[in-house]
């Protein structure tokens, strides 16, 4: 049994009793099949008033003929061209423009069309996904955004009690961006342009808006910025600030490099030839070396550098996370540490001295928030660490893109747990 054309576009356009395909024609200039689409008598009799749905309507005349760029067939370029009825209530006399079932939320784009564009932007460079269906890719970007916004209109932040916040450098000359996480579920739960108290002001409307509240959040993951720790205060008055175990071991690895920096110029001679080539020996742990690396390191005569000692200090501090399983044992631990260090600093030249004491005292400092890792069951910040990767591979999906906004739109779409695709299924 043989089907039309229109038969076969319209059973692969799931057009339903509706609608129909009344025509087809191939283009060959523009290599383009253009569908064109019509009501049937029975969308009369299913439609109703908006206002009132007890009352049935009539056909009052047809819009324009509109075009919307559907999957290509056959590897050309397919438009489906329809001049969509405009319906009168047969009551209050109101008239409105019949909806297609195959629009998208973009004008000018079937849904079907925006379903495979997300499937390909999920995966690819915006640009790259342009390129195979021949789209311009300020108008991918308008597909994106108008899905992910759609679906962060559903989140529901009422469990929210655990989050972590990070800056992420976005292009030079310090443009941030400032993330976001729970903490629980690792998703993304807003991103803002900036960095600072500022932003935990806008998140703290963001939790209000999605059913949350700032002041059941318990625990906040945190660097020691004091900006950001005014942040927490002001705006999350029960939460218990964690600073981040990344950043305190970033700041204890950064003052051992310190030392290694000025040793190698200050130093002794045989000191300076002790360091020569090993920046990345020091700034990595013992078990991650290459085995070159490891033979070099092992070479090295550890007693007669102060290099050495600042770099035990960091590896004793390591040990302290993971080895230690009470905040009380970690805090006679850490006083311990700093006290070693400062024992260590008053025998030791300014070029130990100086930045090793200067991390005993930024520990003593911010020791409330670095021991809120053990008060809060070792609450892991993973998910922040490799948030850096996330965004990377976030900021090569958004190449070229021309502002922060849609980097932050691709970050939702990434890493915010916003099944677009599965609710477009749902609804088509």
């Amino acid at each position: 049994m043989s089907v039309s054309s229109e038969d076969l576009f319209g059973q692969i356009l799931g057009l339903g009793e509706d609608w129909e395909v009344h025509q087809t024609e191939y283009v060959e200039e523009k290599n383009t099949i253009f569908i064109r689409v019509r009501e049937t008598a029975s969308l009369l009799s299913s439609q109703r008033c908006r206002e009132d749905k007890r009352y049935k309507v009539k056909l009052y005349d047809h819009a324009p003929s509109r075009f919307w760029r559907h999957l290509n067939v056959f590897n050309r370029e397919c438009v489906i061209e329809c001049a969509l009825p405009r319906l009168q209530c047969n009551h209050c006399g109101k008239v409105w423009r019949a909806k297609a079932p195959w629009e998208g939320k973009c004008k000018g784009l079937s849904s079907e069309f925006e379903a495979f564009a997300l499937t390909l932007m999920k995966e690819m460079p915006v640009k790259s996904a342009g390129k195979i269906l021949g789209e311009n890719d300020h108008r991918l970007w308008r597909v994106l955004r108008a899905y992910v916004e759609e679906a962060k209109e559903a989140l529901d932040f009422e469990s929210v009690t655990r989050v972590g916040s990070d800056e992420l450098s976005y292009r030079k000359g310090h443009k941030y961006l400032t993330v976001f996480a729970d903490m629980k579920e690792k998703r993304v739960l807003f991103a803002t342009k900036g960095k600072g108290k500022d932003t935990w002001e806008a998140f703290s409307d963001e939790l209000l808006k999605r059913n949350g509240h700032p002041h059941a959040i318990t625990h906040a993951a945190i660097d020691m910025s004091p900006s950001y720790q005014s942040g927490v205060r002001n705006n999350c008055r029960n939460a218990r600030i964690v600073f981040d175990r990344f950043h305190v071991m970033k700041l204890i690895g950064d003052r051992v490099d310190e030392v290694r920096q000025a040793e190698n110029k200050r130093g002794t001679t045989d000191a300076k030839k002790q360091l020569k080539k090993t920046m990345w020996l020091w700034r990595k742990n013992p078990e991650n070396l290459t085995e070159p690396q490891r033979m070099h390191f092992d070479r090295i005569d550890h007693d007669c550098l102060w290099t050495s000692k600042a770099y035990q200090m960091r590896l004793a501090l390591r040990n302290i996370y993971n080895q230690v399983p009470y905040e009380s044992w970690a805090r006679r631990r850490l006083q311990s540490w700093c006290h070693w260090v400062r024992k260590t600093a008053a025998k030791a030249p300014h070029l130990f001295a100086s930045p090793m004491l200067r991390a005993a005292e930024s520990i003593e400092k911010h020791q409330d928030g670095i021991l809120a890792f053990w008060g809060s069951g070792r609450m892991t910040t993973a998910y922040l660490e490799g948030l850096n990767s996330v965004f990377s591979a976030v900021k090569r999906k958004a190449r070229g893109f021309r502002n922060p906004d849609n980097l932050i739109t691709m970050l939702y779409f990434v890493a915010g747990k916003i099944d677009i695709l599965k609710n477009k299924q749902a609804t088509h």
